[in-house]
């Protein structure tokens, strides 16, 4: 049974900075993700806020918006079966230290914090993250 999925990724301040978008995006296509769109841009702290709003009561929240708007980001359309579990399971767990060999963030990650990549955790939260940067 074929589920294609879309989902959104960012690649974040810190991997931008580190220059490793292309070590990335190369990890999504060698799994079977088609990007399908990327953009890279710079938001401010209020987007971020508007962005990360689902996380607004937990105690990371500012330093979070703080973060992802500190610099330079990539965001992803990123399209293949089962595209949400898939890129999940790629980035690997939030904090580096945790997360399975192999994984993005156990190869990039630098701390809980920069972690050097979002993915989306549901359908429904990829479908609104993806059309919160790209508005068509």
């Amino acid at each position: 049974m074929n589920n294609l999925e879309q989902t959104l990724s960012i690649i974040k301040p810190d991997a931008v900075e580190r220059n490793l978008n292309e070590k990335i995006k190369d990890i999504f296509t060698k799994n079977n993700l088609k990007i399908k769109d990327s953009k890279k841009i710079q938001i401010t702290k209020d987007e971020a806020a508007e962005f990360y709003k689902v996380h607004q009561s937990k105690p990371f929240y500012n330093d979070l918006c703080t973060y992802l708007s500190s610099g330079p980001i990539e965001v992803i359309i990123l399209e293949g079966e089962n595209a949400v579990i898939a890129n999940r399971n790629l980035m690997g767990a939030t904090d580096p230290k945790k997360a399975e060999d192999n994984t993005i963030r156990k190869l990039y990650g630098i701390s809980i914090d920069k972690n050097s990549v979002h993915g989306s955790d549901s359908n429904e939260n990829a479908k609104k993250e993806i059309k919160f940067f790209f508005k068509n």
